[in-house]
């Protein structure tokens, strides 16, 4: 059975027996940075036995009665005051582990956040009758089958990974996955295996994912090596039932692998033996809510303090594992490229010679490039083609037919567009992208023209396109609201979004990525390295070359993403991309430190700010707030939200967030008013 919670049996235990450690050291809910501590509490003798290190309990403090978690129980205290108290054992589970506790403290300090903040992640709230509820009885993992072989076999040090793992060493690799519709390209199938290896070792592994489709396939992939019982499934999304009872069965040994997106990366399996990480450029796995710590850095991080090994994996590379393989904490692991020309799809640009050029001349500017329809009518009778479009709907972006300047809202500045043909969702007229305002009679305010012209073409339009392109052929779009998981092998087009792309049994006969300098022209930071990622991705659902697969890109062949996903070389990209970032001092080859709020809280948190040399602070800046308003980080709606940006090389970069911190932290003992977003090497720049 679970263990009673507080309030039962244990109050009966008499007032005069003593307890051995009588003090206990809380880390009390109060997100505020200069009260960003523990503070001890008096165990009361009735609470003796429940008031476990790990348990949740309720104190005074400051006047109200605040959850918190017992951190340890001393003997005596360091405070020299009368100890409160601790009110309520809300119960005796120790839902906190000392070493996620040290993790917790580690990643709130790496990101300039309090402990309370981070807790909130990485423990879900009670769910009483599920810990109560008798736990589930597992079997054994199941016997493999000889026919069982991993992906990673298909690398040449693929089994040597294995074998390791298996032996209990903590190797630390990046899986450089080819792309591909192939075994060799099924990392579910090699992060599962190592899953395996694992936990016949007698130790423990969590497997994180961005999102539900990544999660979806491993799943599927862990069923197959471990049976159906051998793990837990642990997301934040799950219901509060579901969610605990995930996080129960790793707190008490029941299961040793821990699949799931961000909230597992915090499970407390215990004696962990390897943290994996797929896909870690992909933004989902930057935590949206405060301090805002991205997975991979929370993996490495645990990781270091427990001693486990390390598994990250992708089809493209981001710069900061590309810095962590340049400096050996990682090993790539990966097939050489006579191997990887020989699986992966051919890929090419349309008109990347001077004789497509004359064969067709104005394919530099065209959309859909004749090239483009010789491929869909090479593959399409051998299966269904993909083709990648960067935005959803159907004139995405309104421009005036005179003068270009961007059609914007008459209210809130917002960008107009047409959602469906013809403008069928708003009976015709133009409508805000934000607010929602129709605008029946719109006007350019530069030139006083009334005609548009769509510069950028969405999903929908691309399809109506291709519909009349190729008639009698079946049209399937993916986007949105609306997101296919998988298509069947039969001929058709599929029209999908970036990340909306559905499988095809068997994989893709063909795929064409459009639009590609929407991708590379964003104005961030990332935008290249964003691109070959999604274009990277598309890729890897098309079959093999030997089998026929191929790749078409309409965009600008020197473009050196478009090169590097033509060589299937992302290794060599990443490689470039943190070179210029270093040369310009860029994350993640400097300490980057972004500030967003108002004015005046702003200007106080830049003098109470004392960071080490050398240091630049740039800006601030105007921060654009989708939707026109400006209420955001506590601002008032109509109060402009500015963003400082705070610099210092690596070497001084711990240096600078803890000066943040300290800065936040008189602020927050002042009660200053005006709230602050603090972002430590901030995903978007």
């Amino acid at each position: 059975m679970g263990i009673v919670g507080a309030g039962c049996d244990h109050r009966q235990v008499p007032e005069t027996s003593t307890p051995t450690l009588p003090v206990a050291r809380v880390a009390v809910d109060v997100s505020l940075a200069h009260l960003d501590r523990p503070f001890d509490y008096r165990v009361a003798p009735a609470d003796d036995d429940v008031a476990v290190p790990g348990a949740r309990v309720r104190v005074r403090f400051a006047g109200r009665l605040r959850d918190g978690f017992v951190l340890e129980r001393l003997a005596s205290s360091d405070s020299d005051r009368e100890l409160s108290p601790i009110s309520k054992v809300i119960s005796p589970e120790p839902v906190l582990t000392p070493e996620i506790a040290a993790l917790i403290r580690t990643v709130a300090d790496h990101y300039a956040g309090c402990f309370a903040d981070v807790v909130r992640l990485a423990v879900p709230p009670r769910h009483a009758a599920t810990e109560k509820a008798d736990p589930v009885v597992r079997p054994p993992l199941p016997e493999l089958s000889e026919e069982m072989a991993s992906a990673l076999r298909c690398y040449p040090t693929g089994l040597e990974l294995l074998a390791v793992l298996r032996t209990g060493s903590r190797p630390r690799a990046y899986w450089q996955v080819i792309p591909a519709a192939d075994h060799s390209g099924d990392w579910a199938d090699g992060f599962a295996a190592a899953a395996r290896a694992v936990a016949d070792g007698g130790r423990s592994a969590v497997l994180v994912v961005p999102d539900q489709r990544d999660l979806t396939r491993l799943r599927a992939a862990c069923t197959r090596w471990l049976g159906r019982t051998g793990f837990v499934v642990l997301t934040s999304e799950a219901g509060p039932a579901a969610r605990y009872r995930a996080f129960l069965a790793a707190l008490r040994g029941d299961v040793r692998v821990v699949i799931g997106n961000r909230a597992a990366a915090y499970a407390p399996v215990r004696d962990l033996g390897l943290v994996a990480l797929w896909d870690d450029g992909d933004d989902l796995l930057a935590e949206p809510r405060a301090p805002y710590p991205h997975t991979r850095t929370v993996l490495a991080l645990r990781a270091a303090q427990q001693r486990s090994a390390v598994l990250f994996a992708g089809y493209a590379r981001s710069c900061e594992t590309e810095q962590w393989a340049q400096q050996g904490w990682l090993r790539v692991l990966g097939a050489d490229r006579t191997q990887t020309r020989h699986t992966a799809p051919r890929v090419r640009v349309a008109v990347d010679t001077d004789r497509a050029l004359a064969r067709d001349p104005a394919a530099r500017s065209a959309r859909l490039p004749h090239e483009v329809f010789e491929l869909i009518r090479g593959t399409l009778p051998q299966g269904p083609v993909l083709v990648q479009v960067p935005r959803a709907g159907y004139l995405v972006a309104l421009v005036c037919q005179e003068c270009r300047e961007p059609a914007r809202c008459g209210r809130c500045h917002g960008p107009l567009w047409l959602q469906g043909p013809s403008g069928h969702q708003h009976g015709g007229d133009l409508a805000c992208s934000w607010c929602g305002l129709l605008h029946p009679d719109w006007e350019c305010t530069i030139c006083g023209s009334r005609s548009l012209r769509a510069p950028v073409v969405g999903s929908e339009r691309t399809a109506e396109e291709l519909g009349r392109a190729f008639p009698n052929t079946v049209i399937r779009q993916s986007s949105g609201q609306h997101v296919l998981a998988d298509v069947p092998g039969t001929p058709a087009l599929v029209v999908a979004t970036p990340g909306a792309e559905p499988r095809a049994e068997g994989g893709y006969a063909g795929a064409v990525l459009l639009d590609t300098a929407l991708l590379l022209l964003r104005a961030d930071l990332r935008a290249s390295e964003e691109a070959l990622r999604r274009w990277l991705a598309v890729v890897a659902l098309v079959r093999p070359g030997v089998d026929g697969g191929s790749v078409i890109a309409a965009g600008d062949s020197s473009a050196r993403a478009l090169q590097a996903l033509v060589r299937l070389d992302p290794g060599g990209f990443a490689a470039r991309e943190l070179a210029e970032r270093a040369e310009a001092h860029f994350p993640p080859a400097a300490k980057v430190v972004t500030v967003e709020g108002a004015t005046a809280p702003l200007t106080e948190m830049l003098d109470l700010l004392r960071p080490p040399e050398p240091y630049e602070v740039l800006g601030p800046v105007p921060v654009n707030v989708s939707g026109g308003a400006g209420g955001r980080n506590g601002a008032e709606a109509d109060e402009p939200i500015e963003r400082l940006t705070l610099r210092t090389p690596l070497r001084t970069g711990a240096a600078l967030v803890t000066a943040v911190k300290q800065a936040s932290g008189v602020r927050s003992a002042r009660k200053s008013e005006g709230a602050l977003r603090i972002r430590v090497d901030p995903t978007a720049l």
